[in-house]
């Protein structure tokens, strides 16, 4: 592997002046980071921003640049629009029928009082699926602060066990947006990436509940009244059984790995195609969230919701799919792989680009779309030797790493849970590092001992 692939190539600058693929990119990076950093342009205007900059300045594209922009939106649409607007319905609808909190409420009673955080850490890995790292943080919060209230000593345990699970969730496991847009671009099917993000996750949660627990006992923060609006609970309140609330999580997760399982090895059935189709698989779990969210309140208003906030999620991630799309125009992948050399270079690329994203940025899905539209070309062009499903998962851990005081999410522990900025970087920002580090490394071995070539 060459650990020189950072540097500039000769002849960066080609005959009558025109920029090198490396240099386009870096370029395109900029614009995407001080867009959305300094001046405080929404990620979508961002992201369009640098693609349709990197489309001008590829040789040979003249006025074309916007038409190319479009198409690369188009095409990323086509690939995860569906499936956005779909996992956003089944999140919003596991929210306001209950069935979220159910969830959380049966990992409570399935683990004990004595092993509630361990509870809080399975059912935030699992609800961070379908639904945003932040919403699962408010939806847990007030059990967290109830369990907390009797059992002081162990509320930073418990509040990092949910973060732990929610936040890789929100990294490694399709239908969350960043995961769905990397595997688009790198041809990983999601009966593929399901799996193998779902087993990396129970790894990284369990590095970073043991971090939890180890910064527990090291740093002494117990709980904490906090003034801030949706931190109690109605005990009251009807909930929907266990079984259906679990079903529209499970119910496409299931489809698509098995119907992928069997492709695998021989010929898939009619009806299994159909039914593991990621399309229709999502639509079936969409249809019984919606069943469920029917029995408790207005329907029609919660598939408003849920698309109002999906729409702006597709855009982003569109948006993403077309930076992505014509940073392969200017001919990278072809640069750096000869710079990186093998697949351990490959993955080493896509972990660093990644955290080096969301270090200047904040956001873990802008961070993981923007890599993946630099890493994608090279990929796809190459032979690895092992399968492209360990580059999506470098990817997920590397928008891990070195969160900070630019990241909503930081801001969102710190005043809800009421740690100041100097406990939330040794908590928070350490934890989610260290799993995201861990991650790699798994990754990187995994690569090695088991290729799925």
């Amino acid at each position: 592997m060459r650990w020189d692939f950072w540097m500039a190539p000769e002849g960066v600058i080609g005959e009558g002046g025109e920029m090198g693929a490396i240099e386009i990119c870096l370029v395109g990076l900029a614009v995407v980071i001080v867009s959305i950093l300094l001046l405080r342009l929404h990620a979508f205007l961002g992201l369009l921003l640098g693609a349709f900059v990197v489309s001008v300045l590829t040789p040979g594209v003249g006025t074309e640049a916007m038409s190319r922009v479009a198409e690369g939106f188009g095409e990323g649409c086509r690939k995860i629009g569906i499936l956005i607007a779909l996992a956003a319905i089944i999140g919003q609808c596991l929210l306001v029928s209950g069935a979220a909190e159910r969830i959380v409420r049966g990992m409570l009673s399935f683990f004990g009082v004595k092993r509630a955080p361990m509870a809080f850490l399975g059912s935030g890995f699992f609800l961070g699926i379908p639904v945003y790292f932040d919403t699962v943080f408010y939806l847990m919060l007030p059990l967290v602060r109830s369990f907390a209230r009797t059992n002081p000593k162990v509320y930073l345990l418990a509040l990092l066990s949910v973060v732990a699970g929610a936040s890789m969730a929100h990294s490694l496991v399709p239908p969350t947006p960043g995961p769905l847009l990397v595997a688009a671009r790198l041809e990983v099917s999601l009966g593929m990436l399901i799996p193998a993000g779902l087993l990396l996750g129970l790894v990284t949660i369990s590095v970073g509940y043991a971090y939890a627990h180890w910064a527990n006992g090291r740093f002494g923060i117990s709980y904490r009244e906090v003034d801030a609006p949706g931190i109690e609970i109605d005990e009251d309140r009807k909930l929907p059984g266990l079984g259906w609330s679990l079903l529209p999580i499970l119910l496409p997760l299931v489809l698509i790995s098995v119907g992928t399982f069997v492709k695998m090895k021989g010929e898939v059935p009619d009806w299994l195609a159909a039914l593991s189709d990621k399309n229709i698989a999502m639509a079936l779990g969409a249809g019984v969230a919606m069943v469920l969210a029917a029995r408790f309140c207005e329907l029609k208003k919660v598939v408003h919701e849920a698309l109002s906030s999906g729409g702006v999620i597709i855009l982003i991630t569109a948006a993403g799919a077309a930076f992505g799309a014509v940073l392969k125009d200017t001919g990278i992948g072809g640069e750096l792989s000869g710079k990186v050399g093998d697949g351990g270079g490959v993955l080493l690329l896509a972990f660093v680009l990644t955290a080096l994203v969301r270090f200047a940025q904040g956001s873990a899905t802008v961070a993981m779309i923007t890599a993946v539209g630099i890493v994608a070309p090279m990929v796809l062009d190459a032979d690895l030797g092992f399968h492209a499903v360990y580059v999506a998962l470098a990817i997920g851990c590397g928008s891990k790493p070195l969160p900070w005081m630019n990241d909503s999410g930081f801001w969102i522990v710190s005043r809800m849970s009421g740690m100041n900025e100097t406990e939330t970087l040794k908590t928070f920002s350490v934890m989610l590092s260290l799993m995201g580090v861990v991650g790699f490394g798994v990754v990187w071995l995994a690569s090695i001992l088991i290729p799925l070539n």
